[in-house]
């Protein structure tokens, strides 16, 4: 097998907190803000840069906040809002990226491995940040190398509001200087730690005898070590969030073959909404994703009536696929969401009997529990 280099690259929303609120109140644009609780009591949540200037920093007690930094505005925040700008960037990166995790409310890791064979992954990702910032209008950095740590490294690099790359090979040579406090994972206690043996810089930690590292730290001594170097590895886990379910399939050959991808849909739409019946709920949006040997990635969502039930599901799966199909160049990938979940109820419908449908898929999951999800498949006819 021939070696791939890693890309990953590394998104942080900026002050992302503090970025929500003046989006909210434009009147809050280049002023001192801290949000967290009230002036007298609480500890700071985030502030604005603005404010870090005067040595304000997350966790800080209020009334020390307040004493750098007394001309300060002061929020408790707009939590619910947090929420919905964290989901709306996510769903940007989703409906883009091949593989991501989302490693909080405003950090993402994107593994872009194998892409530079289409295209240039410091480009791609630019656009992708644009493009995020233009629908948004949130700050955003990131930063791209060969590995999720150094990858993080070059975004706080990069901050505020900016982009870094660290070309593979230049690992070591980007780390050297910094700080060993830098590196993720090195708490207060360590740091001391490092600074009592003389180990200042990420540089000097490299440097330092393995076998003694093993003996101040155990174990962690040797993971020190490898971070220093810029070689510590960490694959980027994707995750789906609880709010939507999802199946995709990678073919092993790239297919233009209609009937093949139309089974391979119905299959996917079948399992999910086993999925759905199961966890008693019901979706409100399906989104139809395929993906082109370039890596160009389609997505095409709609948002329909509460439902659990293959039958209607399909029909909705089938034209979202037409309408995103250019119907001729072969499919790498192809994918089927269910999102905006919510629980299952049954609604009187004067045109149908949702009671004995009801009764009918239960019956099917029922059989499907017992010998198995492919012991049961809907015909082909059905997808029509």
């Amino acid at each position: 097998m021939s070696f791939q280099q890693p890309y990953i690259a590394h998104f942080d929303l900026d002050a992302f907190f503090v970025s929500v609120e003046r989006i909210l109140d434009p009147s809050l644009e280049g002023k001192a803000l801290i949000l967290g609780g009230s002036r007298e009591r609480g500890v700071v949540s985030t502030c604005s840069y603005e404010a870090r200037k005067y040595g304000v920093r997350s966790a800080m007690p209020m009334a020390r906040a307040v004493a750098l930094c007394p001309h300060a505005i002061f929020m408790k925040g707009s939590r619910g809002q947090y929420s919905k700008f964290s989901e709306w960037v996510t769903d940007i990166i989703a409906k883009k990226a091949p593989v991501f995790e989302k490693a909080s409310i405003d950090e993402f890791y994107v593994d872009l491995t194998g892409m530079d064979r289409f295209f240039d992954p410091l480009q791609w990702t630019i656009d992708l940040r644009a493009e995020i910032m233009d629908k948004t209008r949130l700050p955003l950095s990131f930063g791209l190398a060969s590995n999720k740590m150094v990858a993080k490294m070059a975004t706080n690099a990069a901050k505020p509001n900016g982009y870094l790359q660290v070309l593979p090979g230049k690992e070591k040579e980007f780390l050297a200087p910094l700080s060993v406090g830098e590196i993720p994972g090195v708490g207060e206690h360590t740091l001391k730690s490092l600074h009592t043996l003389g180990i200042m810089t990420i540089q000097d930690l490299a440097a330092y005898p393995v076998n003694l590292m093993e003996q101040y730290f155990g174990k962690y001594g040797e993971i020190l070590v490898q971070k220093a170097s810029g070689e510590y590895e960490g694959s980027v886990h994707a995750e789906h969030e609880s709010k939507s379910i999802s199946t995709e399939h990678t073919f092993f050959e790239n297919t233009a073959d209609i009937n093949f991808l139309m089974n391979e849909l119905k299959r996917m739409t079948e399992k999910l909404g086993h999925e759905l019946r199961g966890e008693k709920r019901m979706t409100r949006c399906v989104a139809v994703k395929i993906r082109y040997p370039d890596f160009q990635t389609q997505t095409k969502q709609l948002s329909i009536a509460p439902t659990c039930f293959d039958d209607e599901i399909i029909k909705v799966v089938k034209e979202l696929f037409q309408q995103v199909y250019d119907g001729r160049t072969p499919i790498r990938l192809i994918g089927v969401r269910f999102s905006e979940l919510i629980e299952q109820h049954l609604q009187t419908d004067l045109f149908q009997n949702r009671v004995r449908k009801e009764k009918l898929y239960q019956a099917i999951d029922g059989v499907k529990n017992r010998f198995g999800k492919k012991s049961l498949a809907r015909g082909k006819r059905n997808l029509d």
